[in-house]
């Protein structure tokens, strides 16, 4: 079969994912369309620039520059939240499609996190000073200076429908999800890496409550396995996976592989994963 009759080549996703990851300046909304493509084949380039045009088209809708970290915050709280409708509800924690950067642009509905994303890219594109902080439990919104008093840096919730947020009100978001005071530290800009990971631990999360949809589990733990920097142990839960989706040669390796990284701290941790990896190779006969 000649090559031109097999077809255009798929674009290798999750190769675009790695470098993008890689790049001296990553692309935060580039990195959230390229997940989305990688859960979503049917997606394409066409979903991909759609999405991006998308992006693009809200940042035009802005009506004005404006001046200082408020009026920023109020102008995105007004054309976001209130003309275009983003903003999340509890049941949205249950669907995939909350942790998929296109389908939050066409539903106008996701996590905090992705809600945050769309606000991020939206404000960059019209030159705000914005970042995203990751408060415990609850991704936000900052305008302004990372960590400044109440004139220099102003949040605001997305999933809330882009409702700006008093000190208070940071305090209480941060008291229900850890019991703990606000650290400071805590209102920080967040790596556009750090925000991917999340992403991923957010999808993981619903994929494992989920055991039927352990492929969705796994293409997660992959993709974050790509970025340059992620917790070890995401190697030993691929290799679960792999087991779990019935890859025995391929789980085994993974976890002897995984045994060889922790030896050196966990030694005992690392026998025991080495016999998990014999028993899972002694089903292949």
């Amino acid at each position: 079969m000649s090559e031109s009759s097999m077809g255009p080549e798929l674009p290798d996703w999750r190769q675009q994912f790695a470098e993008e990851a890689r790049a001296e300046q990553p692309d935060l909304a580039m990195l959230c369309l390229l997940i989305g493509a990688v859960a979503d084949p049917g997606l394409g380039q066409a979903g991909l620039d759609e999405a991006q045009i998308e992006l693009d088209r809200l940042a035009g809708l802005l009506p004005f520059r404006p001046v200082g970290p408020r009026s920023w915050a109020l102008a995105l709280s007004e054309l976001l939240g209130g003309h275009c409708g983003f903003e999340g509800a509890p049941g949205d924690y249950q669907r995939l499609e909350s942790s998929l950067l296109p389908e939050v642009l066409l539903r106008r509905r996701g996590l905090p996190i992705l809600l945050s994303v769309v606000w991020l890219e939206v404000a960059r594109r019209a030159g705000a000073p914005v970042y995203g902080v990751a408060l415990p439990g609850h991704f936000v919104v900052g305008f302004g200076r990372p960590g400044g008093g109440p004139e220099e840096q102003v949040l605001a919730d997305p999933f809330d429908g882009g409702r700006l947020l008093t000190g208070a009100d940071a305090e209480v978001l941060v008291a229900g999800a850890t019991g703990e005071p606000l650290d400071p530290a805590m209102l920080r800009a967040a790596d556009p890496l750090d925000i991917v990971l999340r992403i991923l631990n957010n999808i993981r999360a619903w994929a494992a409550a989920r055991p039927e949809r352990s492929d969705v589990q796994l293409w997660a733990v992959e993709l974050s396995l790509l970025l340059p920097v992620h917790p070890a142990r995401l190697r030993y839960e691929r290799a679960q996976l792999l087991v779990q989706r019935g890859d025995f040669a391929g789980g085994a390796a993974e976890m002897e592989g995984y045994a060889d990284v922790v030896e050196t701290v966990e030694p005992a941790t690392a026998e025991t994963i080495r016999g998990r990896a014999r028993a899972a190779r002694a089903r292949l006969n």
